[in-house]
């Protein structure tokens, strides 16, 4: 009898600990992701190019310019194509300029501009826009600095 006790209890904490286990696992989704984007960034596909200049871009209302956005940006890329990336550079940022003036003069930049749709849509538009450039190599458009400064 004095060998129950103990028994019941290793058994209850055996249960208990696999339960907890299993309740508490993640998604099996989720750790498919998580070992897919270790996998990339440990066999060097990702790389990324960090624009050496600022993107200026000026707000006009009423015939003057009422604000300026500040603006670096990074590129995510497949495979090993930063040399490809700084050669094509000049029409990356051509391109880039583009859509932010469009999106300047469209009131892009006014009010709460900072929003996650704001922000996710233009990313976008600058994906969109760098894939015409560098077909193939861009993964992704990296906003690290966004910055409004009014008159």
């Amino acid at each position: 009898m004095k060998w129950l006790f103990p028994l019941v209890m290793i058994l209850l904490s055996s249960f208990g600990g696999a339960a907890a286990g299993w309740w508490l696992r993640p998604a099996p989704e989720a750790v498919a992701a998580t070992e897919e984007a270790s996998a990339q960034e440990a066999s060097g596909e990702i790389s990324y190019y960090k624009l050496p200049n600022q993107f200026v871009v000026p707000v006009v209302e009423s015939g003057r310019v009422a604000s300026v956005v500040l603006m670096s940006l990074t590129v995510q890329l497949r495979g090993e194509t930063t040399e490809q990336v700084a050669f094509q550079e000049p029409k990356l940022r051509d391109e880039f300029l583009k859509v932010l003036f469009e999106r300047a003069n469209v009131g892009g930049f006014r009010g709460n501009f900072t929003g996650e749709s704001q922000v996710a849509q233009l990313r976008q538009s600058l994906l969109e826009a760098g894939r015409l450039v560098l077909p193939g190599a861009i993964e992704d458009i990296l906003i690290t600095d966004l910055l409004r400064q009014d008159q």
